[in-house]
């Protein structure tokens, strides 16, 4: 199988990278190539800016167009070539908040739903097999974990907010398992991509600082997070459970289902 990889420099993109014999990497920055990915077997589209900043109306439009528009783009593409299965990507946010959710519950209200909701339904124009996960927080050697680690070793590491918000993780090891499963197994349809035992943003906390044998004292208040991220602050703060429902039923067997040891393995 030959795999392109769109977006492919961010953290899950090189990860997955390694797992292919020279994969096709197109960097988000730079879609000069984009049609190469007419002449692969798999396209896995990772496109998008990060969710974790400000949303100013600017970075709204930049959250929006470097998702649904890349995605369009990348349709037109497969549409009109012989790609065998298409692998795009949404997000957690596409859910309700609060909820207990799986694939079969319905969208929410508010910006990252409505993101979420038009950027699968760009993916869904596809006429090849197509693949959507639902990404819930990925554990790993980069993104949201990297960003923790300093303060928490620091001793500066805390509950968000009130702390009972739900925390819905995956190991980046199943992530990648997870591509090939489905690969593999030529499975399509919309998954969600998270650990089978999700935990409190209180138990995370207490989790991460006990594998790192360090105090974890020093809340982050809500009032805070709404000042330096504004309406982005809902990231941190929403209450959604995810369950991987259709992967537990495909059969997928995960590697880790267990925070404590998924945080052991990776620090």
């Amino acid at each position: 199988m030959k795999v392109a990889i769109v977006g492919g420099t961010g953290f899950v993109g090189t990860n997955l990278a390694k797992q292919f014999d020279n994969p096709l990497i197109i960097s988000s920055n730079n879609f000069s190539d984009i049609n190469k990915i007419k002449n692969y077997d798999v396209v896995i589209n990772l496109a998008g800016k990060p969710i974790v900043k400000r949303w100013s109306k600017t970075y709204k439009k930049l959250l929006y167009s470097s998702r649904i528009e890349t995605t369009k783009e990348i349709v037109k593409i497969i549409n009109n070539s012989n790609v065998k299965h298409f692998i795009s990507t949404s997000a957690i946010g596409y859910y309700s908040n609060p909820c207990v959710c799986d694939e079969f519950d319905k969208k929410g209200q508010g910006f990252l739903s409505d993101l979420a909701q038009d950027w699968e339904n760009e993916a869904l124009k596809c006429n090849k097999p197509t693949t959507i996960f639902r990404f819930g927080v990925v554990l790993g050697d980069g993104g949201a974990l990297k960003k923790m680690l300093l303060p928490f070793k620091l001793g500066l590491g805390g509950k968000v907010g009130k702390g009972s918000q739900m925390f819905s993780w995956i190991d980046i090891k199943d992530v990648v398992d997870i591509y090939k499963f489905i690969i593999d197994n030529k499975i399509t349809g919309i998954l969600n991509l998270s650990a089978p035992e999700s935990v409190s943003n209180t138990e995370f906390t207490k989790t991460l600082g006990k594998v790192l044998n360090r105090m974890t004292i020093l809340p982050m208040p809500e009032f805070v997070l709404k000042i330096i991220f504004g309406e982005a602050s809902e990231v941190f703060l929403s209450n959604q459970d995810m369950k991987p429902k259709k992967l537990l039923e495909l059969g997928y067997n995960f590697k880790y289902s267990n925070l404590e040891k998924s945080l052991r393995s990776l620090i």
